[in-house]
């Protein structure tokens, strides 16, 4: 009869890091490889703000995915908090994977990661995204390149929003990944509360909808969720904005423009809880949010970083 005990030296549960410049496609791959939506999306930089684990479990082992913020120059408080939350994701992995936009190739920001990595003596493993979208000879001489600075143990080429390539990356971690008893419940997806979910889901229709850089002024608060007894769930949020004049752009002409958020963010989030969702949209202005202490515990960000 085989015991708790056997059954746990079978198995092996790590944390798996995704670092790269912003908008390298980290939040996709995780979407994809974890099968459901655990971290928002945009065709915008800079959108995850925090370190979102995404759970998986293939055959014996448990990959648990931290979808660290995009590494980039800081200017704001805001900035300096999410990379420190992103080296700080990277710094508590069992293994580091570096996501490089085919491309865009090694950017700014993405030779700024590796000289910090070479700094750390950390080794990586090494994914190249978006193959799809570059000719065969390019991908050849960048792959080359990359593969010169020497940390890397492995290199992976993806098309994280096809899911192609994504499948051999996950036999690595199912190999390499340490023994010993899985950390999560088997169902367990992620670990980021419902609250803050539906907010990030509707802070992702904000990228979507709204032009130039006011989606980087606005935030999003779950404020009530009560669960009705039809099984529906009825949501209430507030999006916050630093200026008047930005309350008027989200609400639209007639309120059409947070209709269309709303209705958005809605069909979203039923698809995720699997059931009825009444979603009810606020907008409130609270100057100066960004240096906000509250916010920055909502998002478990530091606001000393």
């Amino acid at each position: 009869m085989m015991t708790d005990e056997t059954q746990d030296l079978k198995k092996r549960a790590g944390f798996v890091a995704l670092v790269g410049a912003p908008n390298a496609g980290k939040s996709t791959a995780i979407n994809k490889m974890v099968g459901t939506k655990v971290s928002i999306v945009s065709p915008k930089v800079q959108t995850t703000r925090t370190r979102v684990l995404g759970i998986m479990q293939k055959e014996e082992t448990q990959m648990i995915f931290i979808d660290t913020p995009g590494i980039f120059a800081p200017k704001r408080r805001l900035d300096r908090a999410m990379v420190a939350a992103a080296w700080g994701g990277a710094a508590d992995a069992d293994i580091v994977a570096l996501l490089v936009d085919a491309q865009k190739g090694i950017c700014v920001e993405t030779r700024a990661i590796i000289d910090r990595m070479k700094e750390l003596k950390r080794t990586a493993v090494l994914i190249i995204n978006k193959i799809d979208l570059i000719e065969k000879n390019r991908l050849l001489i960048l792959t080359d390149e990359l593969n010169r600075e020497e940390i890397f143990s492995d290199i992976f080429m993806v098309s994280a929003l096809k899911g192609d390539g994504l499948d051999g990356f996950l036999n690595y971690l199912e190999e390499n990944l340490p023994t010993g008893p899985w950390l999560f419940p088997e169902d367990q997806v992620s670990d980021m509360p419902e609250r803050l979910l539906a907010a990030e889901i509707t802070r992702e229709q904000l990228y979507y909808k709204l032009r130039q850089e006011l989606p980087y002024s606005t935030t999003v608060e779950t404020e009530t969720w009560h669960q009705k007894k039809d099984g529906s769930i009825k949501i209430d949020q507030v999006i916050f904005v630093a200026r008047d004049g930005q309350k008027k752009i989200i609400l639209g002409k007639g309120g059409q423009q947070i209709k269309a958020i709303g209705a958005n963010a809605r069909r979203q989030l039923e698809q995720i809880l699997d059931c009825r969702v009444h979603l009810f949209l606020f907008v409130k202005v609270r100057e100066k949010w960004g240096d906000d202490q509250e916010r920055y515990k909502y998002w478990g960000l530091d606001y000393n970083a």
